[in-house]
């Protein structure tokens, strides 16, 4: 007998690990944050896990709440509490959350919450269990956006070839027809009628070209690597220019473009891109503006941000279009397209470019009061000044003038 080797029966047998044993095990865990409370939430044992986590030394958390490791918005939300709740309730409580470190830094976790109980079950307190996954959580968020990314630009890549295929490719049908039609009939064709139909086809032309190039260049800045130089410029400058691009469309509707924009006004910007958000909507006041129309220009500085707006007395939008005139959705360009309206493209253009820039483009609009475009660029700019009392004495002025 004496000469009989240990067999595991036996070592499990006459082998009774200690509470020192635990103790080391436990500490040995440099992974894992482990650590105990009491029922009144009292952290009172701390392994080295913990502390290479949480960086606390034992002596700087024993005696702290257990609230210590929580964020302030999961503490203002009871997490904390309901996480014990239903430790007692379900034996465990299986977490994962960003929890705070010594020095305020945050790292995500994967956590376990279960009760201690004594020998005659009672409850002695609660063990914390936590491992950080801050790397996963890292990883997978970045795998989720990019995920959403190629969503947005699946759906952007659909918009272009929609727009390709059926709304600029039937102009052209529509163009072949006149055209075939004008060269068989060529002799019976008055030359009035025949003037007619060529200024048709030259607006046409034109009108579908201004949407290719918009859709071109939307495509490319979505797409591609598109160079951002942002420098400080003059405002002005940009406007005065954009004055003289459009002076044409403006004479042809009589329309009084003003600008208030002092001068000088500096914004920090892509000056190519400011310009193309600008000329959009300058573009899109005079589209839907009423003959003899007004449309004002105003920029005001706000804590740092420039904030630019293109004001009409047009034919305004109802509450319903509002909601859609930023949004690349194929039924809304195709439904604009086939009644005859700008298909927005130069709108989903000026918001890629002030999203480029960090800023936002919003509008207001009430039905045949007018519209107000407006986008906030960051910057320096003039004084700060009230862009709604601004708008509100325009309104007056040109209600005025017309009464």
């Amino acid at each position: 007998m004496g000469n009989e080797p240990l067999t595991p029966k036996i070592l499990q047998k006459n082998y009774i690990p200690t509470a020192e044993f635990y103790s080391q095990v436990v500490d040995s865990l440099l992974d894992y944050s482990i650590f105990t409370m009491n029922t009144e939430l009292v952290i009172n044992s701390w392994n080295t896990g913990a502390t290479g986590i949480f960086q606390y030394e034992a002596d700087e958390i024993l005696g702290k709440s257990f609230h210590t490791i929580f964020t302030e918005t999961d503490i203002a939300e009871g997490i904390p509490e309901k996480e014990i709740e239903l430790a007692i309730k379900e034996g465990k409580a299986i977490d994962n959350r960003w929890h705070i470190c010594k020095d305020g830094k945050k790292f995500f976790a994967y956590g376990l919450v279960f009760p201690l109980l004594g020998i005659d079950g009672e409850m002695l307190g609660f063990v914390k269990i936590l491992r950080d996954i801050t790397e996963k959580k890292t990883t997978a968020d970045a795998i989720d956006v990019y995920v959403k990314d190629l969503e947005i630009l699946n759906t952007h890549k659909e918009s272009v070839i929609s727009i390709l295929s059926h709304d600029l490719r039937s102009p052209l049908a529509g163009f072949i027809s006149l055209l075939e039609h004008t060269r068989t009939n060529l002799h019976d064709i008055t030359k009035t009628e025949l003037e007619s139909i060529l200024d048709l086809l030259y607006s046409s032309a034109l009108k579908e070209l201004d949407q290719l190039d918009n859709l071109v260049e939307w495509g490319r800045i979505k797409y591609a690597s598109e160079t951002f130089s942002p420098t400080k410029f003059n405002l002005v400058h940009v406007i005065k220019k954009i004055f003289g691009i459009l002076s044409e469309n403006i004479l042809a509707k009589n329309i009084d473009l003003i600008s208030e924009v002092e001068d000088p006004f500096t914004v920090v910007a892509d000056i190519k891109m400011l310009q193309s958000i600008l000329q959009n909507l300058i573009t899109n006041a005079i589209k839907f503006s009423n003959f003899g129309g007004v449309i004002i220009i105003t920029a005001i500085q706000k804590e740092n941000t420039s904030i630019i707006s293109v004001t009409d007395t047009g034919i305004g939008m109802s509450k319903e279009m509002l909601t859609h005139i930023f949004t690349p959705q194929l039924n809304i360009l195709s439904e604009r397209r086939a009644d005859n309206s700008n298909a927005g493209i130069g709108l989903l253009l000026s918001k890629t470019l002030v999203e480029k820039h960090g800023g936002k483009i919003w509008a207001e609009s009430r039905e045949n009061e007018g519209t107000t475009f407006s986008f906030s660029l960051s910057g320096d700019g003039n004084k700060e000044d009230s862009l709604k009392e601004n708008r509100k004495a325009f309104f007056e002025d040109y209600k005025t003038t017309e009464d």
